[in-house]
């Protein structure tokens, strides 16, 4: 079917993704008048922000003292010095202005006695400059995800904003000037292609956790908004950086919050004893992420973890209480029972690492504008094209997000690229005219679905990616293992393209949205893998056996020679650099050095 006979609307602005990132800006640009479109493969409060558990994180100082440039630092430090500084001041800053907002919309914060929203300590967030745990994490409960998204879409149903709920964004549609008019999308109920014209464009699709066996994400998390553009010849930025959060339930993968360790919950080992004292005297159980993890697996593989086959770690909370556990951690009582038949009042809970958060993502700066590398200037900016929360890279996580600061890149940025959006007066302009080819990608890819009469399986193929970049992109890495996976990995890319569709309905057939989502997990994992084998140092989440502590790399980070942003492209699988912004808006710049705590 030719473009002319494909079903077009026309919006001011297209949101792909109705989490927390999507709804904030849409709220931003409903409010000002703008007609706005926001795309979701399921209901928004669906949307994968619901699962978030511990907490906002902002520097309100309700609870203890506190202030933007600790948090500034803490980010710093927790990013492994890969974050780009001015970004991150930026986000620090517009913090607790961004709490204080969504409280206002009426987002049902725990308090203080005293009426002030409640806030709880959490891993690597230190009070004068790394000296003392801080309370910062503005919570509800141990659902401040599930809150958060439900205020947000009270709100935008409030503005009018239009939601197509289960439809499926497939490609990006730019024309020859690179600028970029919207997408081409599948609605669900139909089966029918449809193109979404639009002045602006913004990708809120969440990450791609869905690459690894072991994962909190949701099966929708499949780096839908990374393979759109990365098939439209937009890099992928610091893609080697995955977080694992230490708290999965063990053979469950159900995701504890770090909430648990904030209000004193405690990791022992085999023998009973609390050993995160001996790798982190000052911060212990609320270390960041990425060392917590290593600490937990090296426990394992001295033989000291839990359980027949001593391969997890025990998370006992039983000091805290009954009445506490239920006030302050309902959720995790009711997973405890779910997943791990334990009563966490009475008992410890099995965990163990498990794959979190993408640190990487679609490159942008401050306003949510997608940049790319153009002759000698690094950033760019793709008219038309913004993306935020996790599919984004701004970079305000680095190599290591610190946990809380997620929920809060959603609101700042959804709300920093909506501005932009309003302030850049878009109702006064028209609409570009699609190019001739503008759906020919779409159409060529559901047409050898189609056609094809064999073929592999599409899960099948998705859980052999997710069984490869599992054992060649894990905890700990090595230069061989990475190397091995950048094979199979290719191996598995040429597999896609082959990718059979037995069923071919048009009504609600998931077997096709299955086989879609395929071609963008596939973009994600040779990002990842890629730009992991490449980087030859040890950073934050990307911890590699082969680079360890020396005199000249500490902790085996090498600043001479990988201070830097990769950029990875999906044509040739090709990789480019660009340096890191150490120097930040307004405050002096946080230098490099040894990451302890």
């Amino acid at each position: 079917m030719a473009l002319a006979h494909l079903p077009k609307r026309k919006f001011d602005v297209v949101i792909v993704g109705a989490g927390g990132s999507g709804m904030r800006a849409s709220l931003q640009l409903a409010r000002a008048g703008l007609n706005v479109a926001v795309l979701s493969k399921v209901f928004p409060t669906r949307s994968h922000t619901v699962a978030a558990q511990g907490g906002i994180g902002a520097s309100l100082g309700n609870m203890s003292e506190d202030n933007w440039h600790f948090h500034f630092y803490d980010t710093v430090k927790g990013s492994d010095w890969l974050g780009d500084q001015d970004a991150i001041e930026f986000m620090c800053r517009e913090a607790p202005k961004v709490v204080y907002e969504l409280e206002h919309f009426g987002m049902p914060f725990d308090r203080n006695p005293d009426g002030t929203i409640y806030q709880r300590p959490f891993g690597g967030h230190t009070a004068n400059y790394g000296e003392k745990p801080v309370q910062r994490a503005c919570a509800a409960a141990d659902r401040t995800g599930h809150a958060m998204l439900h205020t947000l879409y009270q709100q935008n149903v409030k503005a009018r904003t239009n939601f197509f709920v289960e439809w499926m964004a497939l490609d990006l549609i730019r024309d020859a000037d690179g600028d970029v008019l919207g997408v081409t999308a599948l609605e669900m109920e139909t089966g029918e292609v449809h193109v979404l014209q639009a002045k602006c464009t913004l990708f809120a699709t969440g990450g791609a956790g869905r690459i690894y066996a072991a994962s909190t994400n949701a099966f929708i998390n499949t780096g839908d908004g990374l393979g759109m553009a990365a098939r439209a010849g937009v890099p992928l930025q610091d893609m080697e950086f995955w977080q694992f959060h230490p708290t999965g339930v063990h053979n469950a993968g159900v995701l504890l919050t770090e909430g648990c360790r904030g209000e004193g919950a405690i990791l022992r080992n085999a023998n009973g004893e609390r050993f995160m004292e001996r790798y982190a005297p000052t911060l212990k159980d609320l270390a960041p992420r990425d060392f917590v993890s290593r600490c937990m697996d090296q426990e394992i593989k001295e033989g000291r973890g839990c359980g027949p086959n001593k391969d997890y770690i025990n998370l006992d909370m039983t000091h805290l209480g009954g009445e506490t556990i239920l006030k302050r951690l309902p959720s995790v009582y009711e997973i405890g029972h779910n997943f791990a038949n334990v009563d966490i009042t009475k008992e410890p809970i099995p965990v163990v690492p498990t794959i979190h958060y993408q640190m990487g993502g679609i490159p942008t700066n401050i306003h949510g504008q997608v940049v790319v590398p153009k002759g000698d200037k690094p950033n760019e900016v793709v008219n038309g094209f913004y993306a935020v929360g996790e599919c984004s890279c701004v970079s305000v996580h680095g190599a290591n997000r610190l946990g809380t600061n997620s929920l809060l890149d959603l609101l700042v940025f959804g709300r920093a690229a909506g501005n932009h959006i309003v302030a850049s007066a878009l109702a006064s302009r028209n609409h570009k005219d699609l190019p001739a080819d503008a759906a020919d990608r779409s159409l060529e890819r559901l047409a050898r679905l189609e056609a094809s009469t064999s073929g592999e399986y599409a899960q099948d193929v998705a859980n052999d990616i997710r069984k490869t970049m599992q054992q060649h992109a894990g905890v700990f890495r090595t230069q061989a293992v990475m190397d091995e996976g950048v094979t199979k990995i290719a191996a598995i890319a040429e597999r896609v393209k082959a990718i059979g569709l037995k069923d071919k309905s048009k009504v609600f057939n998931t077997a096709r949205i299955e086989a879609l989502e395929v071609d963008n997990l596939i973009e994600a994992a040779q990002a990842t893998i890629v730009s992991a084998a490449a980087r030859h140092e040890s950073r934050g989440a990307h911890t590699v056996n082969d680079y360890g502590d020396t005199p000249q790399h500490p902790n085996g980070r090498n600043d001479e020679e990988w201070l830097k942003h990769t950029l990875w492209f999906s044509e040739g699988s090709r990789l480019q650099y660009k340096p890191v912004n150490l120097k930040p808006l307004s405050v002096d710049s946080v230098p490099p050095k040894v990451r302890s705590f």
